[in-house]
């Protein structure tokens, strides 16, 4: 790529800056690995925007997890707040916000022969259901990278990445069978926890990618 290339790529930059360069409040819908959102943004100073907004998405997945087959749910429901600042006469900006996380993972078992809880082997009948739920830390910070730009008029393109720091998630395990009660067969649930938890204990951080459209005023 030689110098001119280059110079033309930056005055389409710069020309094509970020999508509310010269607005104060805009509104915009996104898609990414958060689900379906929309925000609403506001600039208060120059080179500096502050947007809230929410993301939901539901999907329901076969699982198998520590030998147990399951029906599986994936709820995801965050809303947030952010501050960005911006690069002048750039589209690229910085972000930091705080997320409140309602992000969900839900499970409910499908055996019907025998299952195997812990150690232990056991007719699915006399265990019931086992019912895993997974969930995060309610609040969780947010840092990440993001770039506006104005396709034409009051239509602009909005792109994020980032990270969001949920923590590990917490899992619980319930069954509703006659053994529910039963110490010896709590203790091999516990023991059914504990293998899923540590499954799980190294995604405490979220990947957050985004692409949208944002509409100006």
């Amino acid at each position: 790529m030689n110098i001119r290339t280059l110079s033309m790529v930056a005055v389409a930059l710069m020309l094509g800056h970020n999508a509310a360069a010269d607005d104060d409040f805009w509104v915009g819908v996104k898609a990414g690995t958060l689900g379906l959102g929309v925000e609403a943004a506001w600039r208060p100073v120059p080179y500096l925007d502050i947007r809230g907004g929410g993301n939901f998405f539901s999907l329901d997945e076969d699982s198998s997890e520590a030998g147990i087959d399951y029906d599986g749910e994936l709820d995801l429901q965050t809303f947030y707040a952010t501050a960005n600042l911006r690069v002048p006469l750039s589209p690229f900006r910085v972000t930091a916000g705080i997320f409140s996380n309602g992000n969900e993972i839900k499970l409910t078992s499908r055996d019907t022969g025998m299952i195997t809880v812990g150690n232990t082997t056991y007719p699915a009948a006399a265990v019931g259901q086992l019912q895993v739920k997974g969930d995060f830390d309610n609040i969780a910070p947010y840092f990440g990278i993001g770039f506006d730009f104005r396709i034409f008029n009051t239509l602009g393109l909005i792109i994020d990445a980032g990270v969001l720091r949920q923590g590990s998630i917490n899992i619980g395990v319930t069954a509703n069978g006659a053994l529910a009660n039963d110490p010896a067969f709590q203790a091999e649930l516990e023991a059914e926890r504990m293998e899923l938890q540590n499954e799980v204990d190294d995604y405490d951080i979220y990947p957050v990618v985004s692409i949208g459209l944002s509409f100006n005023f």
